[in-house]
């Protein structure tokens, strides 16, 4: 018998507006026995059905909710439609000839709490974040084999939020494994080296799709500084729209060395595109202090800020580094700058922007806002899908 989880009097506002998340102290109390993961009605303080959602009792997310329906059971036919609608909404969207890494379930934004999974070319790569997917595995991957039928699923379910939810790191080929975790994918046109075994994220940042074919319309004639370059592909897409000569800057080697590669892949030559191992904070002051300067830089650091509490220090970082990046523009330049942290709101970090210009003496003119790529869908009732801000700034 499904267990049942009712809300303390008057918190049942927010699940009548379709966010998914029921928070530990808005639960005054659990009628039956509910596991890691399994399913649970919850229902307001008067009894009124709310929706049905994956119980999580470790977690301050005590239940994330799959269905608002009370005559929907959470089957396998459930995940084959959440699936197959997913998908087609991607397949709208996407000329897979050109375009076939893409983003196939963004979790809460396609009623899927806790899944994200990605496609690279003739692999899916599965994340199962909350303990609600995790219970839910071979469902999940059933309705992927349905309606990816031979593609290979490799799981990366490596990521630390797993902890909040009382789960271990699990990783590994779910179906049709190879030998190599590499994959060429294709994206706009051009090709790009994935590893989804050692790779970051899933493997990729196909999130950055839209900012990188920016980086490719602004490039022409121009000499770049990529920071944080990993993969070098905001490279190759500069070096493909003209760029003069563009420097990758990344700390890991492994990262350059398939940058290189990612390069050759595409016809660019060693002296449009050179590489550069160092910490990237160090070596802009370096650069600063040597008064080197380029036509753009391009500034997609990782995420400053994990929880509310680090969102102050994570200012100042974003603060810092693009004061020290507005410094190595050249007058009239331009610097295209990223948040992918999901706290840091469009306006507190245009701000932030703005504050690191007057520091730098620098004016700062916002002349288009990027996004996370079309894929990554931002459903109306869960606001915190929208995690990826850039902007693009000509600086005087």
């Amino acid at each position: 018998m499904t267990a049942t989880v009712f809300l303390q009097a008057d918190r049942e506002k927010s699940l009548k507006r379709r966010h998914p998340w029921v928070f530990s102290k808005a639960i005054k109390q659990v009628k039956g026995k509910a596991l890691l993961g399994e399913t649970v009605d919850v229902r307001a303080a008067d009894g009124t059905f709310l929706g049905r959602g994956a119980y999580s009792p470790d977690s301050q997310i005590r239940v994330r909710i799959w269905t608002w329906d009370e005559q929907e059971a959470v089957d396998a036919a459930f995940f084959n439609r959440r699936i197959a609608d997913a998908w087609t909404v991607r397949s709208a969207l996407f000329d897979l000839e050109q375009t076939n890494g893409v983003r196939v379930v963004a979790a809460e934004s396609d009623g899927l709490p806790g899944v994200t999974v990605d496609r690279y070319d003739d692999v899916l790569v599965v994340q199962l974040l909350s303990a609600g997917a995790d219970y839910q595995r071979p469902l999940i991957i059933e309705a992927l084999k349905l309606q990816f039928p031979g593609l290979s699923i490799y799981e990366r379910s490596d990521v630390d939020v797993r902890k909040k939810e009382g789960l271990v790191p699990v990783t590994g080929w779910l179906h049709l494994p190879r030998d190599s975790g590499e994959v060429v994918i294709k994206e706009n046109g051009f090709q790009i080296i994935v590893d989804v075994i050692h790779g970051h994220k899933t493997g990729f940042y196909l999130d950055q799709r839209d900012s990188r074919a920016a980086a490719r319309r602004y490039a022409a004639n121009k000499t770049i500084l990529n920071c944080f370059s990993y993969t070098g592909t905001f490279a190759v897409a500069a070096g493909l729209g003209g760029a003069a000569q563009v420097t990758n800057v990344d700390v890991s080697e492994l990262a350059l060395a398939t940058a290189k590669r990612n390069a050759e892949l595409n016809g660019l030559s060693e002296s449009q595109i050179n590489y550069r191992k160092a910490d990237v904070f160090k070596l802009l002051r370096e650069y600063k202090e040597s008064g080197q300067q380029f036509d753009m830089v391009i500034l997609d650091p990782p995420k400053f800020a994990e929880s509310k509490a680090q969102l102050m220090g994570a200012c100042r970082g974003y603060k810092d580094i693009n004061r020290v990046a507005m410094q190595l523009v050249k007058k009239g330049g331009l610097l295209l700058t990223f948040s992918c942290s999901g706290l840091m709101e469009e306006s507190l970090f245009q701000k932030v922007v703005a504050d690191a210009a007057l520091d730098a003496g620098r004016d700062c003119l916002f002349i288009e806002r990027l996004n996370q790529a079309s894929d990554h869908p931002i459903a109306s009732f869960y606001p915190e899908g929208h995690y990826l801000k850039g902007l693009v700034c000509i600086i005087r």
